[in-house]
């Protein structure tokens, strides 16, 4: 029997949880190093009571960069074994969080049925799933009906929540005083600016969130805390809003971890590459260090069908700068929901993202991957890089679609690979290219 609620309760305790061993384990550092970070709130471990199959992981400062797939049904797609096939894929390339955006039914049995198949982090938006589960319109939806369906999710094994809560009147009040191009592009934002608006009360989410506090302790999820002020094109990005309601985060963030309940805080989704740098290092210092989940930033409006692309560059410079936590993006992003080509490509070039913020950034065994790829091709060992390839699949495919003369090259460079040059080179070998007659 466990003497504490929460990773938090646990590390600021003195006590090293079994997950926390799993984490320092898999991230090659210190036990008492990572607890004392969980303690301090700079490195959450996601982790609900009732999430069975979970192998933790960590996320925060100091700590590989970890990217998250989106899923889920939506009243125009709404194929739940598709649906599952994208976990697997997700589950396939490494994905540490899989969120069920789910928007269209009753969503609770794909969801259970994900908790239990699913090894990475679960995450959901409750706002989302509350007109399906509750079955009102907004209008008639309550500031309880929402708390209840937090709890609902908390109870079915939901590691993490993104809950807004920061679009609060103070921060609406800045939205409105500084017209945007895109206005509000959040989902869930919008829904609870719409009903806000409607209903003249303040956000639910905020004006009881010391009760969603409560519920969320009770099952140690985290509350990502999410940016309904997130910027949807490049042109609103640093905005009065958005720096409004980072303000609300920050200090919601103390709060939550008043009550041992872990945190990350959501970021900016399109912001121009120049920008992002300086918007890391504010939530970073405006949010006490807690770790930041990134939604791309995407760098570039004008890319619909390659926006995995734009994500992927304002990811690496967004977690080089100190982003903890990628978000990936397909490239059916603004189109369509993502098909499972979409998926894994967009899976793959945020790893990419990732590992190449992990690389700057010094994380310990970052470049020892793309030191063993070095020395297979410095071999021409084409199965060991198959090996290392983050999809192995692919690199297969393209080498064996035009196979070479010869095994021991490409058909780029055929015999005059540099590499099988400069290797005949100096084992003393005569280099030829015409045949002798």
């Amino acid at each position: 029997m466990r003497n504490y609620k929460t990773q938090m309760e646990a590390a600021k305790k003195g006590i090293i949880t079994p997950e926390m061993k799993v984490v320092a384990a898999k991230e090659g550092v210190d036990e008492e190093k990572l607890r004392l970070l969980t303690a301090k709130g700079e490195v959450a471990i996601p982790c609900n009571v009732n999430h069975k199959s979970l192998s933790p992981e960590g996320i925060g400062g100091g700590l590989r960069t970890k990217i998250n797939v989106n899923l889920g049904i939506s009243g125009d797609c709404k194929n739940y074994d598709v649906e599952m096939q994208k976990v697997d894929l997700a589950l396939k390339y490494g994905a540490e969080a899989i969120m069920d955006l789910s928007n269209y039914g009753k969503t609770n049995v794909f969801r259970r049925e994900l908790i239990k198949k699913s090894t990475a982090m679960i995450g959901t938006v409750p706002m989302y799933d509350a007109i399906g589960y509750l079955d009102k319109d907004l209008l008639d939806i309550t500031a309880e009906d929402f708390i209840r369906v937090v709890r609902a999710h908390a109870e079915e094994g939901v590691d993490f929540m993104t809950i807004h809560a920061g679009i609060n009147r103070r921060a609406v009040e800045a939205f409105m005083r500084d017209k945007r191009k895109m206005n509000i592009v959040s989902r869930g934002g919008s829904l609870l600016f719409a009903w806000m608006q409607m209903t003249g009360n303040e956000n639910p989410f905020y004006e009881h969130y010391d009760e969603v506090l409560d519920v969320l302790a009770e099952y140690d999820v985290t509350i990502s805390l999410g940016d309904a002020l997130r910027p949807g094109c490049i042109d609103d990005s640093s905005d009065a809003g958005q720096i409004a309601e980072l303000i609300e985060l920050g200090a919601l963030t103390e709060r939550a971890w008043a009550k041992n309940v872990q945190v990350m805080v959501e970021g900016p989704g399109h912001m121009a590459m120049n920008e992002i740098e300086a918007n890391m290092r504010m939530q970073k210092r405006i949010c006490h260090n807690a770790p930041f989940y990134v939604l791309g930033p995407l760098v570039t409006d004008i890319a619909p069908g390659y926006d995995h692309i734009t994500s992927a560059i304002g990811g690496a410079i967004a977690a080089a700068s100190g982003a903890d936590f990628l978000c990936y993006v397909t490239p059916a992003e603004h189109l369509r929901l993502p098909d499972l080509d979409d998926v894994r490509e967009g899976i793959i070039a945020s790893r990419i993202a990732a590992h190449a913020a992990d690389i700057a950034k010094g994380v310990p065994g970052a470049r020892e991957r793309d030191n063993r790829m070095a020395e297979a091709r410095h071999k021409l060992d084409w199965e060991a890089q198959y090996a290392e390839a983050l999809d192995p699949e692919k690199a297969r495919r393209y080498y064996e679609s035009t196979p070479p003369s010869e095994r021991h090259t490409c058909s780029m460079c055929g015999k005059m690979c540099a590499v099988r040059t400069t290797n005949m080179i100096l084992e003393g070998k005569e280099v030829k290219f015409c045949t002798e007659k």
